[in-house]
């Protein structure tokens, strides 16, 4: 695919970021939606917390047996499979009457959200030239900042939660049709063996980098949405904003992270040190937290520490996800790599939501403050011994 003109390959690789973005935007729209549900299903700040954090639950088991299955399914129809996955699960959701239904549905779209997360990048790092790889990437990772702004912005514009949910299904049926008519098929396939996949499953999960750049991504994505989750609510109980100006200033919060992701790709390839971008990102994240749950500046100072907490935790995502070409023992392994990668990205998902969620509500805001600034210092740890074995 790689001889294919180069209009069609950025073509390609801007596809499966809008797919990316679709993605997203099911995450985010329960974040945005947050207030029309509790008013709706007369559900608490912690329901709001398993709404965010259940749609990761088959991605936390599921990303390496993924990564396996596109090698004998193949990663274009992996890719369709989980857009349909989506509509299905968006669909069903629209429909629901109560939580539990709604819960069920949010596990549906998980299962999508997987299988994009894991296809679209194996595609990515076949369509894209290895001398763009690290711009393709960049631009890749700014698929969940941009999902969740777009969500954060237009989510306001909508009188209930389930018009949200029925536009959210309309947008990816739109992306799985363009994916049909302007991805091709590359062909390549293996024949599906459990033994083969437990065999590349261990030795993924016993060689070092993969497995620090898994739990680099579970430590980056425990502090976005430790933040990213509760934003909105956190801006009209701090600020006594409207939703609607809590979920634009959140979708411009949001939107500083595409900053991060893009400049992680200018700065890997003029030679920038993976660790030094790690390291600087994952403490500036956890200092920011520090002055944005805790009362101790103005509301302007505390949005713009959002705004700095959100643009450079972006260089995180984009240094990682990048990596995982040169991370896999061989080429064959990169999806399952990924898919390590994405099982760690989940598990962040999941924990911060509604460890963090069970915290505000018990403790205060205060509390959320130091879990980001401990799961910092975590991550910078990893990254120095990340960049010991690169």
């Amino acid at each position: 695919m790689t001889n294919k003109p180069s209009t069609t390959r950025w073509a390609s690789v801007f596809l499966l970021v809008s797919a990316g973005i679709v993605a997203a935007l099911q995450l985010g729209k329960a974040v945005i939606a947050a207030p029309m549900l509790q008013a709706d299903l007369a559900i608490s700040l912690v329901d709001i917390g398993w709404l965010t954090g259940v749609f990761a639950v088959l991605g936390l088991i599921g990303g390496i047996p993924a990564g396996a299955f596109i090698a004998s399914v193949g990663s274009r129809r992996i890719l369709l499979i989980g857009l349909f996955i989506t509509v299905l699960g968006s669909a069903c959701g629209a429909l629901g009457t109560g939580l539990p239904v709604l819960l069920l549905a949010r596990i549906v779209e998980g299962a999508g959200f997987l299988l994009i997360t894991v296809a679209a990048p194996s595609i990515l790092a076949q369509v894209s030239e290895r001398s763009d790889q690290d711009f393709a990437f960049a631009l890749w990772s700014c698929f969940m900042p941009v999902g969740m702004a777009v969500a954060m912005l237009a989510g306001p514009l909508f009188e209930t939660w389930r018009t949200i949910w029925w536009s959210s299904c309309g947008l990816t049926l739109a992306v799985f049709i363009l994916v049909q008519l302007i991805i091709p098929d590359t062909g390549e396939r293996q024949t599906w063996s459990w033994r083969r996949l437990k065999m590349q499953a261990m030795h993924i999960c016993t060689t070092r980098e993969p497995v620090l750049l898994a739990a680099m991504f579970a430590l980056y994505s425990l502090m976005f949405f430790a933040l990213f989750s509760f934003l909105p609510v956190l801006l009209m109980q701090r600020m006594e904003v409207t939703h609607s100006s809590a979920g634009l200033l959140s979708a411009l919060a949001t939107a500083a992270n595409i900053l991060g992701n893009l400049a992680a790709g200018a700065l890997l390839s003029r030679g920038t040190k993976r660790a030094t971008l790690l390291i600087s990102a994952s403490l500036t994240m956890g200092a920011a937290s520090l002055g944005i749950f805790q009362p101790l500046f103005s509301d302007a100072v505390t949005f713009m520490l959002c705004v700095v907490f959100s643009a450079v935790g972006g260089l995180i995502p984009a240094t990682l996800l990048s990596a995982a070409p040169t991370a896999a023992p061989a080429a064959g392994l990169v999806p399952i790599v990924l898919g390590l990668i994405i099982q760690g990205n989940n598990l962040g998902q999941i924990i911060a939501p509604i460890a963090i969620g069970s915290a505000i509500q018990a403790y205060g805001w205060g509390s959320a403050a130091y879990s980001v600034a401990f799961a910092a210092l975590i991550a910078a740890t990893v990254a120095m011994t990340l960049g010991r074995n690169a």
